[in-house]
């Protein structure tokens, strides 16, 4: 039964992405800026550090194809980098203690990482014609601060999920 929950978690993330969106007038924002919620590669990177790693990359394949289908005209962009981010958040915290504040940072940076990546591809086939310091003060820095919001929400309990999800399957 606990197996069930994981993946019940990842895809409610997926979902609350387009959820959020949706619900998010525009008069709360006045400005131009672009806001991304991106809480999928979050529980992702938490998966992958406090989990199991194989079911984190393997979940960020499957989302990442998913959302590539779903939202994208282009097959293949969040396919690659999903599990490219997801890996480097991991070989990262080999490094560096894993502890909930740093295990955040360290997922924040995981959605710099995204955003910048699906930046420069799109950049590079013509997608967009945004310079780079735009890119940065206009969807970079309020994508950010969205996401360090929902990482601050989510990080303890997911932690703890998380942690007793591992235990579960080290003990089967």
């Amino acid at each position: 039964m606990r197996k069930v929950f994981l993946p019940l978690i990842i895809s409610l993330c997926f979902l609350f992405e387009s959820i959020f969106v949706e619900l998010m007038t525009v008069e709360a924002f006045v400005t131009k800026r672009i806001v991304v919620p991106h809480f999928l590669i979050v529980a992702i990177i938490f998966t992958i550090i406090y989990g199991n790693r194989k079911h984190g990359l393997m979940y960020g394949f499957i989302f990442g194809l998913l959302f590539d289908v779903v939202y994208t005209e282009i097959i293949g962009i969040y396919l690659f980098m999903l599990p490219l981010v997801a890996y480097i958040a991991s070989k990262i915290m080999k490094v560096l203690q894993t502890n909930v504040v740093i295990v955040s940072f360290v997922a924040l940076l995981g959605v710099a990482l995204l955003e910048l990546g699906v930046y420069e591809m799109n950049f590079i086939i013509d997608r967009t014609n945004m310079v780079f310091s735009r890119f940065v003060e206009i969807r970079l820095l309020p994508t950010l601060i969205l996401n360090l919001i929902f990482t601050v929400l989510i990080a303890f309990p997911l932690k703890k999920f998380l942690e007793s999800y591992a235990e579960a399957l080290r003990n089967d």
